[in-house]
């Protein structure tokens, strides 16, 4: 997981795991999490492959579990012991196209986790590596946002624990200590994780006879990563060259997170149409993908295509309605498209969560200018400083 930050939070092991699997003496007294969240700490690594600060969830005496773009396609991947030693662990090839693959390695006795079902309202806690540390550390606790979308392979359970660098590949517990998600990505106080009842699938697409695809699959990360790099620059002339390259590598990876940086790269390279059209079949994969749709969003925004707009604006009104980018967005639209009830409703939100900003929505509402017309940018109702 990358592209946010976060402190340091040390932690303690429960005085009745045994002495192997323990954390030194210091880091113990740092735990305030509850008992069984902080015992199951002993069963999460700090590790290193292509992605050098990640993490890796113990699932077996000689297995953990981890995210595909933590290797790419790296046949090895360093684990960090407890004593700061460090043990190498081989990546199983795989053809399970979520962002997860198995490691085997030889480990000191120690605590596994298990798959759990999500519960009704779980208390979430993100376990994972600190770059900060290099300490495993339980992160702020968060909630459910959305629950997995039922018939979608893929579809990640969206979540508020806080999730930073370094967690990737890190559990997702609840207050209980189980197993309910392995972390993959997210941002804005927004976070995805993969469900752990994926671990079955994940096994029964592991082996040797998938050495050929799990390669292929894994190059799909480095390119698309390469390309995101490349990207990040562009010249004119490069701009075809790496819209096409994007599309083809960064939907390879069957990832919806490559395939959305993809898509805000698409669109600062003002290719809006291809980026909607990648944000589209990224959601198409997890229909309750916040982050994605809010993309979407942008993309459709910035492109006019207001009308479109709309259902994703009521959806997200319902999801995270405290989002001070969402109300501003859906005043605006509303407005434009002559949608009197998506304009009260995200008034209403404004006057509940953001009220500093009702004066700005008020003087929008009231401007009687027309919509920009294409070669105008759009208008947004200012932030409150």
């Amino acid at each position: 997981m990358s592209r946010t930050t976060g402190t340091a939070v040390l932690c303690w092991c429960a005085v009745f795991l045994i002495a192997a699997s323990c954390r030194p003496a210091a880091a113990r007294e740092a735990c305030r999490a509850p008992a069984p969240v902080c015992q199951a700490m002993a069963a999460v690594f700090p590790v290193a492959g292509y992605q050098p600060y990640a993490s890796a969830v113990r699932i077996g005496p000689d297995l953990l579990v981890t995210n595909r773009h933590v290797v790419a396609d790296e046949a090895v991947l360093t684990i960090r012991l407890g004593d700061g030693k460090t043990v190498k662990g081989e990546v199983l090839a795989t053809d399970y196209p979520g962002d997860l693959v198995f490691v085997r390695a030889t480990l000191p006795a120690g605590p596994t986790l298990s798959p759990a079902a999500l519960a009704a309202e779980p208390r979430l806690f993100v376990l994972g590596q600190d770059v900060a540390s290099r300490e495993i550390t339980v992160f702020a606790e968060g909630r459910v946002l959305v629950r997995p979308a039922t018939g979608h392979a893929l579809a990640r359970l969206h979540h508020s624990a806080h999730t930073q660098p370094g967690n990737s590949g890190g559990a997702l517990v609840d207050q209980d200590g189980r197993l309910v998600a392995i972390v993959a990505s997210g941002g804005e106080g927004r976070y995805e994780a993969i469900p752990a009842t994926e671990l079955a699938r994940l096994r029964a697409r592991s082996g040797p006879q998938h050495r050929e695809a799990s390669g292929v699959l894994g190059k799909s990360y480095r390119e698309c990563d390469r390309v995101l790099d490349e990207a990040r620059r562009p010249r004119a002339e490069d701009r075809a060259r790496l819209v096409a390259l994007l599309e083809r590598w960064c939907s390879a990876t069957g990832n919806r997170q490559h395939m959305d940086l993809a898509a805000q790269a698409v669109g600062r390279m003002r290719d809006l149409a291809r980026s909607v059209s990648l944000f589209e079949r990224s959601l198409a994969d997890d229909p309750n993908a916040i982050n994605t749709r809010v993309g979407l969003v942008v993309a459709l925004h910035l492109q006019r295509r207001w009308q479109e707009e709309t259902p994703h604006l009521d959806w997200l009104l319902k999801v995270i309605p405290r989002d001070p980018t969402v109300h501003r967005f859906a005043i605006q639209v509303g407005k434009w498209t002559g949608n009197s009830a998506l304009v009260a409703r995200a008034l209403a939100l404004i006057e509940a969560h953001n009220p500093r900003a009702v004066e700005a929505a008020e003087r929008f509402l009231a401007d009687r200018r027309p919509p920009p017309q294409s070669g105008s940018g759009p208008r947004l109702p200012a932030r409150p400083r």
